[in-house]
């Protein structure tokens, strides 16, 4: 609800980063005046910023910082030298890093439910969201990505829950401190922990330090919920001063997963002898949805009402997200770009649509897939495709010299491997070659962390 603050004007630069335009939009329902800039504007969160009627400005210029602006928020993408951001500190205006706003404006004495892990946090975090919604409570929630059964990314409620999405990224130009390290956390999940964002962290042992952090914080009456199959999150726990509760499938878990069934479209699971089913489809969703139970029966909702919350969840938009089909052949949009994340994506479509042929679309655009630092695991993910197209990497200048993912060496790799693999220059080369090899029934999956070049669009008019 507004407050007598309600008319400040904020600034987001950067504020079509997932979390940002979820935060911008939530503000400006907060009766906030909401303006941002951006240098990539692509749906959806420009379509998703428009509605909400926040005024976007394209590019990249000094003049898009406004006159009067109260506080400019500063994404994490920003770095020294960049106009916008020097304006700011040339007119020595206020700024600040969006989790810190967070914790300063809406974070203080909230029951902050947070789910951190190189991958699922977005759709836990939505799962655990959903759940408390569909059981009676109207949560804050703050996710990097739109989840379905909530309209919106961002949030904020009277409620005493908030749920978070805690990223392990660095928090701005000015706090190089892991986000999640701001996020209040009563509640923290660790889905997973693999290497990752290979332009801050130097090794596996870098993230599990923030981790370890980030785990210190949690208080003794709070819970910490770690994927107890992964030895990475088991090691960060080691010493962690509030409780730790194992969740997966060996034995040495508290809540242990057993009984996985999958259907297409649906999975079912025990945990500690109780019955749920998820309208998704892998292993790695069976898990993100026992961390929400997990989480959800800590809060203190019931078993039963957690169950029925569960079936009715739809999901994330950008993860594995039915797009449209034409000629009989289906596209599917999806968030991968990790080798962990691809591989699994990969399966869970062959496990909906079994029987049909398989194509990836890979776009290498994050910071960690431009690089040739898991180029083998790559090459293996990808290879659980039938057919596979790889595009240029994006921005090559700005990787280390000689650290540069090798597309052709994995294209090569693939076809060893007796798949159908091209490298495309852009999307237009991707479609123009995919459609005449395209035959009903065919899958398609579109995996990047961006736009790339609106391939979907694309694919379903060459399709026509």
């Amino acid at each position: 609800m507004p407050t007598d603050q309600s008319h400040r004007h904020f600034h987001f630069i950067g504020i079509c980063g997932t979390a940002m335009g979820a935060v911008a939009a939530a503000m400006k329902d907060r009766g906030y005046t909401v303006t941002g800039s951006d240098q990539n504007v692509y749906p959806p969160m420009s379509d998703f910023l428009a509605d909400k009627g926040i005024s976007i400005i394209a590019g990249n210029s000094p003049d898009n910082i406004p006159e009067g602006v109260d506080l400019v928020v500063i994404g994490n993408a920003m770095s020294r030298g960049d106009v916008e951001l020097e304006e700011v500190l040339d007119r020595k205006l206020g700024y600040t890093s969006l989790p810190e706003l967070l914790k300063d404006e809406f974070l203080k004495g909230k029951r902050n439910i947070v789910a951190t892990g190189t991958h699922g946090k977005t759709t836990t975090s939505s799962m655990v969201a959903h759940i408390l919604k569909f059981n009676g409570h109207d949560p804050s929630h703050m996710i990097g990505g739109i989840p379905l059964d909530l309209g919106q990314g961002g949030k904020f409620t009277d409620s005493d829950f908030f749920v978070i999405e805690g990223d392990e990224y660095d928090t701005a130009f000015f706090d190089k401190r892991s986000k999640f390290i701001h996020y209040l956390p009563e509640v923290v999940i660790v889905n997973n922990i693999e290497f990752d964002h290979a332009d801050i962290f130097k090794d596996i042992d870098d993230i599990k330090l923030s981790f370890k952090r980030m785990l210190n914080i949690v208080p003794r009456n709070g819970v910490v919920f770690i994927n107890g199959d992964d030895l990475n999150a088991v090691e960060v726990a080691v010493g962690c001063p509030a409780p730790v509760v194992k969740v997966g499938l060996s034995s040495q878990c508290e809540h242990r997963l057993k009984d996985i069934v999958f259907r297409s479209g649906w999975s079912s699971f025990n945990l500690n002898d109780f019955k749920y089913e998820v309208p998704m489809d892998g292993e790695f969703n069976v898990r993100n949805a026992a961390m929400a139970v997990s989480a959800s029966l800590f809060v203190g909702l019931e078993k039963s009402g957690i169950a029925e919350a569960l079936a009715n969840f739809s999901g994330v938009a950008r993860r594995q997200e039915f797009r449209g089909e034409k000629s009989g052949v289906k596209i599917i949009d999806d968030f991968g770009h990790h080798p962990t994340a691809i591989g699994s994506t990969i399966d869970a479509i062959r496990q909906r649509y079994e029987g049909s042929r398989i194509w990836a679309l890979f776009e290498p655009r994050s910071n960690t897939s431009r690089r040739n630092l898991m180029q083998d695991q790559l090459e293996s993910a990808l290879s659980k495709a039938d057919g596979i197209f790889i595009s240029e990497v994006p921005d090559p200048e700005k990787v280390p010299l000689g650290e540069l993912l090798n597309v052709d060496s994995v294209i090569e790799g693939l076809r060893t491997k007796g798949k159908i693999a091209f490298q495309g220059s852009d999307s237009d080369a991707i479609v123009e070659k995919l459609i005449p090899l395209a035959k009903p029934k065919d899958v398609i999956i579109v995996l990047s962390n961006g736009g790339f070049g609106g391939i979907h669009t694309k694919l379903l008019e060459g399709l026509r």
